[in-house]
């Protein structure tokens, strides 16, 4: 499983998610950040920081919010 940013993060963009994953699999895009969810260990450091509470685990996502996942798969497939 991984972690997913969501809506929250858009716009906002804060960042403290970047520096305190152990495993660099967080990046900035156009519009907010994504966790590369092939990387991603689920150790929920970047969860613990958010500042806008944008984070979530995959498997607790709701059928809303998993176009989330799916912009975060997107945007790492062309790495």
């Amino acid at each position: 499983m991984a972690f997913v940013i969501l809506d929250p993060c858009r716009g906002e963009k804060a960042g403290e998610c970047v520096s305190v994953c152990p495993v660099d699999c967080i990046e900035e895009g156009p519009d907010q950040f994504y966790i590369d969810p092939d990387i991603c260990i689920d150790c929920g450091a970047c969860k613990a920081v958010c500042p806008v509470s944008a984070i979530e685990e995959e498997y607790d996502l709701t059928p809303d919010q998993e176009t989330f996942l799916e912009k975060a798969e997107e945007f790492f497939a062309n790495r």
